[in-house]
C-alpha cells in the first residue's frame, strides 16, 4: 500500500503525482494538515478517502463512511439534532412538528439558506454561511457540502483559482467531518479539479466511486472527458470513454462530439469512423454544432488520404443486409478529396447534390414486439392498473386499427378553443385513406366529453357515432391519455396522427434506442391553413446519419419540427473509380 508522506502528513498520492500546484497547496495550509494528522488516510493513487483497512489500532475512512449506524447524518434532510430532541423532552411530536421542527433547526435553516444560494448562483454568500456554520457549531451533513461544492465548481470570475481552493478546503473538511460521500459530492469535486485544468485528478475521483458502491452518472465523466478533449489527449479521453462503457453510461451527443472532434484534430480516422457510427446509433441526427466538426473532418487532408482504393462489393452488401439498410460497418471506402455540401432531400428522399436515394431502414419486428411489452409494464405502474387493463381488453375486441389519433392534441392546433369540428375532418381523411375504409381510433380524455364543446347536439351525435362504431375510447378521469394513444399505436403497428412531439419526462422513459425510431415511421403530422387540414405522413426514407454502398455519407441536422422549414443535410461524396 503506497503512503503519500510530507513531513508527517499522509496526503492521496494522486494529488501529489498528477497535480503538484493541488499537493503544495494542500500541504501549506495550516488548518489542512489535520486532516491527515489526526486522522490518516492510507491511500492509493484510486482512492482518495482510502480503502477499508483491517487495523485493531486504525478504522478506515471508508469504514466509517459506509457504516449505517453511524451518528453523522448522511441526508439532505436530516432528523432534529441531539439538542433538539432534548428540547422536545419526552413529548410525541406529530409529523407535521417534526417537519417544523427540522426547518427551525440550525441544519435546516442552512438548508434553505443554501439551496437559496445555489438558485441565485451566490457562492460569495454561500461561502459566508459556511463560515458562519462552523463557528457557530451547526453540523453540516451531506446536502449541505454539496451544494457548497457545487457553487465552487459552477462560478467563476477574477478570483475564480482562490474560490477552486476554497471549494477542495470544504472537500477537506467534508472528509474531516466523516460525512459519506454521494455521486453528486464526488462529481462536484471533479469538476473542481477540472476547473483547476486537471482532468487527470477528475478521472481519479470518478474511479473512486466504485470503492464507496456509487455509480458514476453521465455527468460524473463531464469534467474528465471534456478536460482531456480540451487538452488534446485523445488517448487519455478514450480511457474515461472506455470506463463509462463499462460501467453502462451511454455517451450523448456532447461527450460523442468532443470526442469526434479530438479524434479529427490527432488524424485518428479509425476513431472518427467509429464514433460517426455511435453517432448515427444513438443520436441519430446531429446539431449544428457536431455538424460542423463532421464537415471540417471530411474537408481535412487527413480524411481525404484515408480509406480503401479497392474493397470486397460482396462484404459491403452484406454488411447493408445486415444492418437493415442505411450503412455497412466496412470502413472507409474510395479515396481522394471529398466533395462536402449543405443540401436537401425531396419527399423521396433523393439527395439534391449527390442524387443519391436514402435508405428506409427496417425496424425488427421483435422489437416493436419487445418495446409493445416494456411500454405496457410501464403505464401499468403509471395509470391505475384496472383502467389500463380494461383498455387493453377493449383494444383486443375492437381493433385492429390503420391509425390512432390523439384527439384533445388535434382539436387545438390553430384553434382558441376545442375543436370537434376539425377533429372530425381528420377522421374522415384518414377513414378515406385506410386499406380498410375502418374508422380510426380516437383517443379522448373523459373531460373532453362531458362538457364545454361536446355538450353541443351535433358534437353529441359525432361522439356517439364514433363510440358505435368502437373508434372512441375514453380515458378516465386523473388519467394520461399520452399512454392510451401511444400503447395503441405501437400495439397495433399503425399510424399515429399527432402534433405532439413526444420530449416530456414520460417519453424520456422510452429510452432513445428504439422510440425515436418507431416515431419516424409511425408519426403522422397535421398542418391546418385557410385551405383546410393538410396530413404530413412519415417519410419514405430515414432521418438519420446514412453510409452508402459507395462510401458516401448523409448527415441530417436537428431541426424545430417546423414543417415548413425544409432539413439540411450534409452530403460527403467522392469519386468512384470505375
Amino acid at each position: 500500500m503506497l503512503l503519500c508522506r510530507r513531513s508527517t502528513i499522509f496526503v492521496p498520492s494522486f494529488i501529489a503525482k498528477t497535480s503538484p500546484n493541488l499537493f503544495s497547496y494542500f500541504t501549506k495550509k495550516t488548518h489542512a494538515l489535520s486532516l491527515f494528522k489526526n486522522s490518516p488516510i492510507h491511500c492509493n493513487h484510486s482512492y482518495l478517502f482510502g480503502k477499508p483497512i483491517k487495523d485493531s489500532n486504525f478504522i478506515g475512512a471508508h469504514d466509517l463512511f459506509v457504516n449505517k449506524k453511524a451518528k453523522f447524518c448522511n441526508l439532505a434532510i436530516s432528523g432534529t439534532s441531539r439538542r433538539n430532541e432534548k428540547a422536545v423532552g419526552g413529548n410525541v411530536m406529530s409529523l407535521r412538528e417534526k417537519k417544523k421542527a427540522r426547518r427551525e433547526a440550525p441544519e435546516g435553516v442552512l438548508k434553505f439558506k443554501l439551496d437559496t444560494c445555489s438558485k441565485r448562483g451566490d457562492v460569495v454568500e454561500g461561502l459566508r454561511l459556511y463560515d458562519e456554520a462552523r463557528k457557530n457549531g451547526v453540523e453540516l451533513n451531506q446536502h449541505h457540502y454539496n451544494v457548497l461544492l457545487y457553487l465552487c465548481s459552477q462560478n467563476g470570475g477574477e478570483n475564480v483559482s482562490d474560490l477552486r481552493k476554497q471549494g477542495f478546503e470544504i472537500f477537506q473538511q467534508m472528509i474531516i467531518d466523516k460525512v459519506p460521500p454521494n455521486e453528486a459530492t464526488f462529481t462536484n469535486a471533479a469538476r473542481l479539479a477540472s476547473a483547476m485544468e486537471d482532468p487527470e485528478m477528475a478521472f481519479d475521483l470518478v474511479k473512486q466511486m466504485k470503492g464507496f458502491g456509487i455509480l458514476p452518472k453521465l455527468r460524473s465523466y463531464g469534467p474528465p472527458l471534456f478536460g482531456f478533449c480540451k487538452k488534446g489527449m485523445a488517448d487519455k479521453a478514450y480511457e474515461v470513454d472506455a470506463h463509462m462503457i463499462e460501467y453502462g453510461v451511454v455517451a450523448e451527443e456532447p461527450e460523442l462530439s468532443a470526442l469526434l472532434k479530438v479524434s479529427a484534430d490527432v488524424n485518428n480516422a479509425d476513431k472518427v469512423y467509429e464514433l460517426l457510427h455511435r453517432l448515427r446509433t444513438s443520436v441519430r441526427q446531429a446539431t449544428e454544432s457536431t455538424v460542423g466538426i463532421i464537415e471540417d473532418w471530411f474537408k481535412s487532408k487527413h480524411a481525404a488520404k484515408t480509406g480503401k482504393e479497392n474493397w470486397d462489393v460482396r462484404k459491403v452488401k452484406e454488411g447493408v443486409a445486415r444492418g437493415g439498410g442505411g450503412w455497412h460497418g466496412q470502413g472507409w471506402l474510395g479515396c481522394g478529396q471529398w466533395r462536402v455540401v449543405r443540401t436537401q432531400m425531396d419527399k423521396e428522399g433523393v439527395c439534391g447534390s449527390c442524387g443519391e436515394r436514402l435508405a428506409c431502414i427496417d425496424i425488427d419486428p421483435r422489437e416493436t414486439e419487445d418495446f409493445a411489452i416494456s411500454l405496457s409494464k410501464l403505464a401499468l405502474g403509471r395509470e391505475v392498473k384496472a383502467d389500463f387493463i380494461r383498455f387493453q381488453d377493449w383494444l383486443q375486441r375492437h381493433g385492429p386499427f390503420d391509425a390512432v389519433v390523439d384527439g384533445a392534441n388535434l382539436s387545438l392546433i390553430n384553434q382558441q378553443t376545442f375543436s370537434f369540428s376539425q377533429l372530425n375532418s381528420v377522421v374522415h381523411r384518414l377513414h378515406d385513406m385506410s386499406p380498410s375504409k375502418k374508422l380510426p381510433l380516437v383517443i379522448l380524455h373523459k373531460s373532453r366529453v362531458t362538457g364545454g364543446p361536446a355538450q353541443s347536439p351535433y358534437n353529441k351525435k359525432l361522439l356517439e357515432r364514433w363510440k358505435n362504431s368502437g373508434a372512441l375510447y375514453v380515458t378516465p378521469a386523473g388519467s394520461n391519455d399520452d399512454w392510451y394513444w401511444l400503447y395503441a399505436a405501437v400495439c397495433y403497428k399503425c399510424l399515429l396522427v399527432t402534433n405532439d412531439e413526444m420530449r416530456d419526462h414520460l417519453f424520456q422513459l422510452l429510452g432513445t434506442s428504439f422510440f425515436p425510431r418507431w416515431k419516424e415511421k409511425h408519426q403522422v403530422r397535421l398542418s391546418v391553413s385557410r385551405s383546410g387540414i393538410a396530413l404530413q405522413m412519415p417519410p419514405p426514407y430515414s432521418i438519420v446519419i446514412q453510409e452508402s454502398e459507395n462510401g458516401s455519407w448523409h448527415v441530417p441536422t436537428t431541426t424545430n419540427d417546423d414543417l415548413e422549414t425544409p432539413r439540411q443535410w450534409l452530403c460527403a461524396t467522392r469519386p468512384i473509380k470505375s
